[in-house]
């Protein structure tokens, strides 16, 4: 295994990284750092559709084991859930953070403390969850913990609505990407995540990452240090589109590409107004898409297990 000991963000010249911050927080006066581009002057206290100015939230933080295995090994990935997102799931399994806003507000510094916290808890890496509206505060908070000794690889997980913008700001400073790809249908992400052209920009989005990142690298423990992980949720009824989407993961990004596909769909939140989505899946959806990941040449698959 090929093993990367440095985190990319380490290397960089620490006023190309305040620059690099400075220069993202600008576009909060028109924002366009998600895939909404919504224009909003989040600079002005406006929110954007992601229901957020200029400040993130954080609802928790702490050492995660349930993560997949290159990513939480025997320490834990060192999560820090974001309040507020720039999707609208109708089943979304985190409701109460993602569309009710329950956390509190943090200054970049107190972020810092955040990360610098997590790494002296011997996380393997900094997990930023829904991190997609709030890349501003998460540079910021960057530059400070940096300079205070941060140095564990950094993981932008997101449900994967990201703009290019955002992500050439985060080019040389993320070291894994780990996008959702939620559907293949832009009629069915309007109808279920009220989101426009969800599947064009994610797989736009899911592109630069790869460019940047390249496939997932794993160190000698198996831990991840740098590459893309894509995960896939499986829906009832085929809703997700997952044959459409694991034939692009394997055309147009790489057969090697790190594979979760997730089995944990349960009908929460809203889902009781679709009755499509309005139960669990079946042992036999979840192992459909498996097969056709494999017989499409994918074997990175993480080792999730079927729980009924």
């Amino acid at each position: 295994m090929e093993t990367i000991k440095v985190a990319s963000y380490v290397g960089l010249d620490p006023q190309t990284l305040a620059e690099r911050a400075e220069a993202a927080r600008e576009h909060l006066a028109h924002c366009d750092l998600c895939g909404w581009e919504c224009g909003a002057n989040r600079l002005a206290g406006k929110f954007g559709v992601c229901k957020t100015g200029e400040m993130a939230y954080v609802s928790s933080y702490g050492p995660h084991y349930g993560e997949e295995n290159p990513l939480r090994g025997w320490r834990g990935s060192g999560t820090i859930f974001f309040a507020g997102c720039n999707l609208r799931c109708q089943y979304c399994q985190n409701y109460e953070i993602s569309q009710f806003y329950q956390g509190h507000a943090v200054t970049p510094a107190q972020l810092a403390e955040i990360m610098l916290r997590l790494q002296a808890m011997g996380c393997h890496n900094i997990n930023f969850v829904s991190p997609s509206h709030v890349i501003v505060p998460i540079l910021q908070a960057l530059v400070i913990a940096r300079s205070k000794g941060l140095r564990i690889p950094l993981v932008y997980n997101t449900g994967g609505y990201d703009s290019l913008v955002a992500l050439k700001f985060l080019e040389g400073i993320v070291d894994i990407y780990m996008p959702d790809m939620k559907y293949s249908d832009a009629s069915l992400a309007r109808k279920y995540s009220k989101i426009p052209h969800y599947p064009e920009t994610n797989q736009q989005a899911v592109k630069e990452m790869h460019r940047q990142v390249g496939d997932l690298v794993l160190d000698e423990h198996g831990i991840a240090q740098r590459g893309l992980l894509i995960r896939h949720l499986v829906l009832p009824n085929r809703i997700a589109g997952s044959e459409q989407i694991l034939r692009f993961i394997v055309e147009e990004i790489s057969p090697n590409t790190y594979v979760n596909i997730m089995e944990q769909y349960r009908p929460l939140y809203l889902a009781h107004q679709y009755p499509e989505l309005n139960r669990r899946i079946t042992l036999q959806e979840y192992e459909e898409v498996v097969a056709l990941a494999r017989s499409l040449g994918l074997r990175r698959l993480d080792g999730a297990l079927f729980r009924p």
